[in-house]
């Protein structure tokens, strides 16, 4: 195979990829929004003390995680039509976000759950003694505390979307991947092209990969402080 470089030089330096890439970084955030919301909510449920909760978020979980991501974009956009009788008929980007919003979502769940736990009991049980009610105590003493373990895997998982983002071409959103496969389906410059796409992507990773240390300096539990944390009760 001989390199052509006019081809990739051409595709490099086009403007053909700038709306594609807002488009993908659009989703990534719309999608991640939606997917922390979803599990801090998830979070709460799966801690709370009624099974029935917990038991719809174990099987939230389970289908999420264990559907393929690919599947449950063509479901949401080809799917529920049909199902639907066309009552519910989605626009490819809407379909493909929803998709990617509710999958991450069963991640961010996790996540989420387990930086609360993180926070020792007793900082609750002594902003209780103190009579701060659960809803206070959570928002004063057990998040502030809980970001330093919930940040590092959510920038994570937001560099990990924005690859994701790219099977949405499966339903012809226009995002970075389904560009170009559109241009080397007509110029057959199948490595230029991939070349091109692969380093656009590479410069949207690094430019989340940035803000997530930025962020993660900032909540560091060695520059953050903890004003309201508070003392673990003595037991017994």
């Amino acid at each position: 195979m001989i390199f052509d470089s006019k081809a990739f030089f051409d595709t490099l330096f086009s403007n053909i990829f700038f709306v594609p890439a807002i488009t993908t970084m659009g989703v990534t955030f719309i999608a991640m929004a939606g997917a922390m919301i979803l599990g801090f909510c998830g979070a709460l449920a799966a801690l709370s003390r009624f099974p029935v909760l917990r038991w719809l978020v174990q099987a939230y979980l389970g289908f999420f995680r264990g559907v393929p991501v690919l599947v449950q974009i063509v479901f949401w956009y080809n799917a529920v039509p049909v199902l639907t009788d066309n009552a519910i008929n989605l626009p490819a980007l809407v379909a493909g976000t929803l998709a990617l919003a509710l999958n991450e979502g069963a991640y961010m769940t996790e996540i989420i759950r387990s930086g609360l736990l993180s926070v020792d009991p007793g900082q609750r049980e002594a902003a209780r003694a103190l009579g701060m009610t659960k809803a206070k105590a959570l928002r004063r003493i057990v998040l502030p505390q809980a970001l330093a373990v919930i940040i590092p895997p959510t920038g994570n998982q937001f560099i990990a979307m924005l690859k994701t983002t790219s099977l949405l071409f499966a339903i012809a959103v226009p995002e970075i991947f389904s560009t170009g496969t559109n241009i080397y389906s007509q110029n057959f410059r199948y490595f230029e092209v991939l070349l091109v796409v692969s380093l656009w992507y590479l410069v949207l990773t690094a430019f989340l990969t940035a803000i997530q240390k930025v962020i993660e300096r900032r909540f560091s539990p060695r520059k953050s402080r903890k004003p309201e944390a508070l003392p673990a009760m003595e037991h017994g």
